[in-house]
């Protein structure tokens, strides 16, 4: 089954694609869904976190204190290093076994690190979502009512735009209202239909 990744920079509507992909009935496994899974509570991966950095990372109901360990592995490189190398296969397992069960002509890996990890290699297509940066911005902080200074410094930490544009196989531009999106995505949903079909291939 062909694999098309959808990524693209924080703001960029990542989400309003996919939903409209998932409501042609494709399969959307989302990797920032996955990464949540393998640390709820019962998980090995929770238990791992809380013999590494200790129980005040958790929260009374047992469950991962989000914002304390982000905190923690920005002050720390080593400590960033440790998690990602103890969560990074956990979720490409996940990931691989949901796409392993998705039916049809094609399933969508959605993933804001999609290039930035080897995630990419479990996909044949590349699909970027792509905005200006000052619609990031402006989305952004709109959205997680955050100071333009944050959203800059987390546009900062993602990969370039134009280094995200270059590996992409197919574009969708973001940059206009949800009518233009969607015309673009029936586009790109019948072109990823015929490469599935290998008519292209």
């Amino acid at each position: 089954m062909l694999i098309a990744g959808v990524t693209g920079g924080i703001g960029s509507g990542k989400s309003a694609a996919t939903d409209f992909l998932a409501a042609k009935g494709v399969k959307v496994v989302d990797a920032d869904i996955a990464a949540r899974e393998v640390v709820q509570p019962g998980e090995p991966a929770l238990q791992a976190i809380a013999d590494h950095f200790g129980t005040e990372l958790l929260q009374p109901d047992g469950s991962l204190d989000r914002a304390a360990l982000r905190k923690h592995i920005f002050a720390d490189e080593s400590a960033r290093q440790w998690l990602e190398q103890l969560l990074h296969p956990l979720i490409r397992q996940r990931i691989i076994k949901q796409l392993s069960e998705a039916e049809g002509s094609y399933a969508v890996l959605a993933s804001p690190l999609l290039l930035e990890t080897d995630q990419k290699q479990l996909t044949q297509h590349v699909v970027v979502i792509d905005v200006p940066e000052e619609v990031q911005l402006a989305r952004t902080m709109q959205r997680d009512n955050n100071n333009e200074q944050q959203v800059r410094a987390i546009i900062a930490a993602q990969m370039p735009r134009q280094q995200r544009l270059q590996q992409a196989d197919s574009v969708i531009y973001n940059d206009r209202d949800l009518a233009y999106l969607h015309q673009q995505l029936e586009q790109l949903h019948a072109k990823l239909i015929r490469i599935s079909n290998k008519s292209e291939l």
